[in-house]
């Protein structure tokens, strides 16, 4: 790798030549804070008023609950039970719920500096997750497998600024019952990383809990205290929670492990077309899941979920990184701040390439995120087409931009140093700053250095072939695939997760359908 693509990572390479220059991007990048105050959409009396509706839609319409164990938690907590699995919520009691519910919570990775603590100022990145495809230049768009899924967590393990890492892929060349054994396994393998846990099905999310708990080396109890793992848990938009999101919302309570409930509200689908409605769905559905996991175990992690965007009105295809979107996720951060709750977001894009429109609708998601406040970024890295595609080159570029939002929540300091009078009484009038000592004592550290942008000349970058940015980002991935180092993992632990997982699919592996 070029020095000018090290100089853009926070790799192991650049810290086994111990560059101080690299180590403080390390300090940074690893742990995000955002210094500035979230944008507001709505004034607080606004914001009131669909909070107020929210409880409203919970009294006096409910939310059918597919699960009739969830539904028994709900009544012997003091909700009540209608007809058709409906059930109408007590909202002074559903307050007293998710009072219990932690501000602020701090996962867990395999190497204590992957720790990330959400809530407040605090950001923590995803990856993409989920998608059934995969793409990259060199074999088009195609079904994830398994191959795929590992390079994708051997690249998320090269990027500080990565935090989570997401489901990815789906790895079709593995059955159904047996695939989160191979998913888990390259998580633990390849990255040190916090990761994702698909909810289904109880079999498969307690797999999924054991692999983790070996690889973590905790008993069973300090597994249950020890967030390690995050999952999302989407209501069924509108108005349901189907069976398998509940029984993951109590699978992950049990366990102490974070879940995130997300309403997948598009204005003008499944929510109203209008922005304060589509969030008055949003906020209801949310508030429900998330109750359920504070009866079932008080103060279990959980985050707030937002996802509300809107429709293509002409197709009905899901739209993301439009203006509505970004109104949508700064107003979610004032209703998650409104219940004292960690917030999730997302960096969508409807594009199907790694082309300009995926990049601005990226970016437009990522602003309307970060600034509306977010603590977690899902679908950071790779996502397009919707979410149906991953793709290799697409990863990259988004890399590249969240390094960006990394170096611009760093602070700057205004000191004797950096107001540089010295440096302007020594240039004086008509010179320059190139050859001074102050910028000579600076110049390796003062600039974020890109990891895929181009900065040459035309003629330069001509000379060079003409690469554009989706080809140099082809390379980049491979070359950090390529690069991979898996992080230490005791063989003994490696050995008694290998034999659980051989144990496991003898038995038949998982029931996905409860």
């Amino acid at each position: 790798m070029s020095s000018q693509r090290s100089g853009g990572r926070c790799g192991r390479a650049a810290k086994r030549a111990g560059s101080k220059a690299e180590n403080a991007f390390d300090a940074a990048w690893l742990n995000w804070k955002n210094p500035y105050p979230p944008v507001e959409q709505f004034s607080a009396d606004e914001i009131e008023a669909i909070h107020d509706a929210s409880l409203k839609v919970l009294r006096d319409i409910g939310i059918k609950v597919l699960s009739a164990d969830a539904r028994r938690h709900y009544v012997n907590t003091g909700m009540s039970e209608e007809e058709d699995q409906v059930i109408r919520f007590d909202t002074d009691l559903l307050l007293d719920l998710l009072s219990k519910a932690p501000p602020e919570i701090t996962l867990h990775g395999r190497s204590p500096h992957r720790s990330v603590t959400l809530g407040g100022p605090n950001v923590g990145i995803s990856t993409s997750a989920g998608s059934p495809n995969c793409s990259d230049l060199q074999g088009g768009r195609r079904p994830g497998t398994q191959a795929d899924f590992d390079n994708f967590a051997r690249a998320t393990q090269g990027f500080d600024v990565i935090h989570f890492f997401g489901p990815v892929v789906e790895p079709q060349d593995v059955p159904t019952h047996l695939r989160h054994f191979g998913m888990t396994r390259s998580v633990v393998t390849n990255t040190d990383k916090i990761p994702f846990v698909y909810f289904r099905g109880k079999q498969a999310v307690a797999d999924t809990y054991e692999i983790l708990r070996i690889a973590h080396g905790l008993s069973y109890e300090d597994f249950c205290n020890t967030p390690v793992s995050y999952s999302v848990a989407n209501s069924n938009s509108p108005l349901q929670l189907d069976g398998l999101m509940c029984r993951g919302i109590i699978d992950a309570a049990r366990a102490g492990q974070m879940m995130i409930l997300t309403p997948f509200t598009l204005a003008g689908a499944m929510a109203p077309v209008t922005i304060p409605g589509a969030l008055v769905m949003q906020n209801a559905e949310a508030l429900a899941g998330m109750a359920l996991s504070q009866i079932i175990r008080p103060g279990a992690p959980v985050c707030y979920g937002s996802f509300t965007s809107n429709v293509d009105m002409r197709t009905g295809a899901p739209a993301f990184g439009t203006p509505e979107y970004v109104k949508a996720a700064f107003a979610s951060g004032q209703l998650a701040r409104r219940y004292n709750l960690p917030l999730r977001s997302s960096a969508p894009t409807a594009s199907n390439a790694p082309d300009a429109q995926a990049t601005y609708e990226t970016q437009m998601s990522l602003w309307g995120a970060l600034m509306g406040g977010a603590n977690m970024i899902l679908h950071g890295a790779g996502w397009l087409e919707g979410g149906l595609t991953i793709s290799a080159e697409k990863f990259i570029i988004d890399v590249e931009v969240l390094q960006m939002f990394a170096e611009l929540f760093k602070p700057l300091q205004v000191n004797e140093a950096t107001l540089g009078l010295e440096a302007i009484a020594d240039v004086g009038h008509g010179g320059h700053f190139f050859g001074t000592q102050h910028t000579l004592d600076r110049f390796e550290t003062a600039f974020y250095s890109p990891l895929l942008s181009d900065w040459d000349n035309f003629e330069n970058w001509s000379d060079r072939g003409a690469v554009d940015a989706t080809t140099r980002a082809n390379q980049i991935f491979y070359d950090t695939v390529a690069a991979h180092e898996p992080p230490p993992l005791e063989p003994a632990r490696l050995e008694e997760i290998d034999a659980f997982i051989a144990r496991r699919t003898a038995e038949g592996g998982a029931d996905i359908d409860r």
